[in-house]
């Protein structure tokens, strides 16, 4: 619990700190007036756009890339609402092509690979024994490698429509948090530029918004933890007993 704390503290630092860079940045070089550029660029491209972004998230999620730019981008491109949802369909999508790969192509290298890790060799019998629950919590929790887990899911018997199911559910959350932050960026973008001229009530709803997201997705993350660590430690009768679950399924 104390290294879930320190990351969590380390990644807001991080985004304090990114946003102060930015600030300083924004001083020397026309940042504001490149990203307005690269807006209304992505945005000439109409639907080609809404359809070649999810496309570029799966290949990140496929190749193991970070993701956290694209999903803000979906944000600060396309809206909240539109870009949530973009967003989440590249993202599901890209778990669907990594668990096709782990199930039909590279079944035995990937077995080989990914049980060298121990969090991972603890993992798989997890997800074999509780199915959908562990994948639930393993993308709730925000410091697992959910593009590298979405690999372990196909060497599991679990059904790919079950298991894409509750990748979309676990992500949601997060993904909301990074798009969120992507409209603040385009308000604080239409701002700087004279377009938008909110009042003190939309500063407080905008920011309290973030604030409760960031509460939320640290108490899911938290909870998600626990219930992992249980998992691990009395493999079925406690996590069901938390969840209140026992009897029910997909």
């Amino acid at each position: 619990m104390v290294k879930f704390n320190r990351a969590i503290y380390f990644q807001l630092g991080g985004l304090a700190l990114g946003a102060l860079v930015i600030s300083v940045v924004c001083r020397i070089f026309p940042i504001v007036d490149w990203l307005a550029e690269i807006q209304q660029h992505v945005m000439r491209l109409g639907a080609w756009s809404a359809i070649c972004y999810p496309l570029l998230y799966a290949s990140c999620n496929v190749l193991l890339l970070p993701g956290g730019v694209l999903s803000i981008g979906g944000g600060f491109f396309f809206g909240l609402w539109w870009g949530f949802l973009i967003v989440l369909v590249g993202n599901v999508g890209g778990a669907a092509i990594s668990f096709w790969i782990s199930r039909s192509l590279g079944r035995r290298w990937l077995h080989r690979r990914l049980l060298r890790n121990p969090r991972m060799r603890a993992l798989e019998p997890a997800v074999r024994r509780e199915g959908w629950k562990i994948i639930l919590l393993s993308q709730l929790h925000p410091l697992f490698p959910t593009s590298l887990l979405n690999y372990l899911y196909g060497l599991t018997p679990i059904r790919f429509r079950t298991c894409m199911l509750w990748v979309a559910i676990g992500q949601a959350p997060g993904v909301f948090l990074y798009v969120y932050l992507g409209t603040l960026g385009q308000l604080g973008l239409n701002l700087f530029r004279g377009k938008s001229h909110p009042r003190i009530l939309e500063y407080v709803i905008w920011g309290g918004g973030l604030v409760t997201l960031i509460l939320v997705l640290s108490m899911m993350g938290r909870l998600a933890l626990r219930l992992m660590q249980a998992v691990e430690e009395q493999p079925t009768k406690k996590c069901d007993s938390v969840l209140g679950l026992e009897d029910v399924g997909p």
